[in-house]
């Protein structure tokens, strides 16, 4: 590259620098991920030329001058925000991207982890989940059901604990995987004790702490996804594909335990989209029966984490009370005195 090039990098604090970003990718129909802490970009004199960010464990908004490809900058920028990550002592990375970017990323030192639909990839740079699985495989259980559920439990209900009970009854052995990222009200070190306490009478279930290849919503990057309306579907089919190929099959899981969604279309979408994913005899691993359980329900309501959250804002702990367990219950009490 000529002397006129440069790299900065700096953090999201720096308004006028990111909102140049965003001028950058609007010109090249990318969004800005508003979770994004540090930025790098590549200047030639004045005009932006290529930029990438850092969120977490994710690198994202990734973009080169159309003008510009074939000159390198995606290397430069991937290794500016390798370096930034690893300052702030994150080694293993991920990012998601299309198809047609698979080959520059591996020139960077990403391998694929899933392709989903010819429309979305994910990649790391580690032998991360390799390691993983073969850490699941020292966990596997003989058995005709091995079952499986994944929750967030922000916070862990009745409910939640009547979905894993019912499940454990259906199951040789259950596998209860937890949404790892703190992109919940509740923090994952608070949701997975109460999970702990919640199940403690429970003998056939293996709590998993958490997994980066449990796909958050929170982490899922949309600003390369043109078209807004697919986000969620792609969301679904991309986590649900990594569960079956990456996860679940080192297990042996054969079932998947979910509760019912009557209200909310967007989990109604996700349970639909797990039956076809999960159960289509033609994937790349055994398929996975799908059993959905009723959600139970108090006052004629089912009972759900957001029901409690709405509780606590409103003050009403006698209803509170009756819709969770009593560690959950003694965990939000002290929140409250805590806060006065």
């Amino acid at each position: 590259m000529n002397s006129t090039i440069s790299v900065s990098e700096f953090d999201s604090g720096n308004i006028r620098r990111v909102k140049k970003v965003q001028e950058f990718l609007d010109k090249n129909e990318l969004d800005m991920s508003p979770d994004i802490e540090v930025f790098v970009t590549i200047k030639d004199e004045d005009d932006m030329i290529a930029c990438g960010g850092l969120a977490g464990k994710v690198l994202k908004c990734i973009a080169v001058d159309n003008n510009r490809r074939g000159q390198g900058l995606i290397l430069k920028v991937v290794t500016h925000l390798l370096n930034a990550a690893l300052v702030r002592d994150r080694k293993e990375l991920f990012l998601f991207s299309t198809p047609k970017n698979i080959e520059f990323f591996r020139d960077c030192g990403f391998r694929l982890i899933e392709e989903c639909d010819d429309e979305i990839i994910l990649m790391e740079n580690t032998k991360n989940l390799e390691s993983y699985q073969k850490k699941l495989t020292s966990l596997k259980k003989d058995g005709d059901v091995i079952g499986t559920i994944v929750m967030n439990a922000n916070p862990f209900t009745l409910g939640h604990r009547y979905l894993v009970e019912e499940a454990s009854k259906r199951s040789d052995w259950l596998h209860l995987f937890v949404v790892r990222e703190d992109a919940s009200e509740f923090k994952f070190a608070d949701r997975i004790e109460l999970i702990k306490k919640g199940i403690s009478n429970l003998k056939n279930v293996t709590l998993h702490e958490g997994s980066d290849y449990i796909i958050s919503k929170a982490t899922f990057p949309t600003y390369f996804i043109k078209d807004k309306g697919q986000v969620n579907e792609l969301h679904a089919k991309l986590d649900l594909n990594v569960f079956r190929n990456q996860l679940a099959s080192f297990l042996g899981i054969t079932h998947r335990f979910v509760g019912t969604e009557p209200y909310c279309k967007v989990t109604n979408n996700y349970n639909k989209n797990m039956k076809k994913i999960l159960e289509d005899p033609s994937g790349k691993t055994a398929p996975i029966e799908v059993v959905e359980i009723d959600r139970i329900e108090f006052a004629e309501q089912p009972i759900s984490a957001s029901r409690v959250r709405a509780l606590l804002k409103e003050n009403n702990y006698e209803e509170l009370e009756s819709i969770v367990p009593p560690s959950t219950y003694e965990f939000l009490m002290k929140g409250v005195q805590d806060d006065k």
